[in-house]
């Protein structure tokens, strides 16, 4: 793991979090800075520029950082040792995991681990970056192996995100019928991620979304019972290691899929 990532301390920007006064000011500093010309809602097209941009300059991420440290005071932040337990060590939650102060949440990324391009795309990798700030794909560009193997795992800061680590890993892709082949893929994902987190002993906590479903087309009801199976042998394999999991559901089929696996498994 490259030593500049800095895995051993939490992040602090070096500058001050800016007043809501000046979101406005240090929006419109950072298109100019960029190159980005606007005609209205300067803050979605700074978020659409940051989104196509591989790279951000220094002198931008410091307004960036004053403003998005500002921003997130703003945002609520959930415990996830607050939320109801579902079984021993578990919590099942349907909300944004860009809330959650989770130790670590799991991103869905992609195989080129950088995050996702399309500006105001509804996946979960392009909400994480979003709040994290362009400090999580430099990042993500030092720790990148493009094609990233499906089912493994790699660890981030967590930047402007109430998380300190991001744990980033890809999942399998369905094109057509699910196969057993997908399920041990995906079952890997989980793994993956619970093994590296265990390497960090900040880590009592971690967060995860659900890992490719959606865009990925691996169909929800399946993939939550490959997630919950795999996350509860760990866990039986390694007692008290974690203090909790979470598995952040984003939509309400996601959530039902869940409770009724865990209906299933406590009957």
């Amino acid at each position: 793991m490259p030593g500049s990532l800095r895995l051993d301390e939490p992040f602090r920007p070096a500058v001050p979090a800016a007043s809501p006064d000046r979101f406005d000011a240090l929006t419109e500093e950072a298109l100019r800075r960029l190159g980005v010309e606007w005609d209205s809602s300067p803050r979605s097209v700074l978020r659409a520029a940051l989104t196509v941009r591989e790279t951000v300059p220094s002198s931008v991420i410091e307004l960036l950082d004053a403003l998005l440290s500002g921003e997130n005071r703003l945002r609520p932040v959930v415990d996830p040792l607050r939320l109801p337990v579902a079984l021993p060590g578990i919590s099942v939650w349907r909300g944004d995991i860009t809330t959650l102060a989770a130790d670590a949440i799991v991103n869905a990324a992609n195989s080129s681990l950088l995050g996702c391009f399309l500006p105001m795309h509804g996946c979960v990798d392009n909400a994480i970056h979003t709040v994290a700030g362009p400090r999580l794909r430099a990042a993500c560009l030092e720790i990148a192996d493009a094609p990233e193997p499906t089912g493994s795992a790699k660890i981030t800061r967590g930047y402007h995100l109430p998380a300190r680590y991001v744990l980033h890993t890809v999942g399998p892709i369905v094109h057509d019928a699910v196969t057993v082949a997908h399920d041990r893929a995906l079952a890997s994902c989980y793994r993956a991620c619970l093994d590296l987190a265990a390497e960090f002993s900040p880590i009592r906590t971690i967060a995860f979304c659900g890992i490719s479903t959606g865009v990925f087309g691996f169909p929800v009801d399946r993939a939550a019972g490959v997630a919950l199976s795999t996350v509860v042998d760990w866990l039986d394999a390694h007692p008290g290691r974690f203090d909790r999991v979470v598995f952040d559901t984003f939509g309400a089929h996601d959530h039902a899929a869940y409770l009724e696996h865990l209906t299933a498994w406590t009957r």
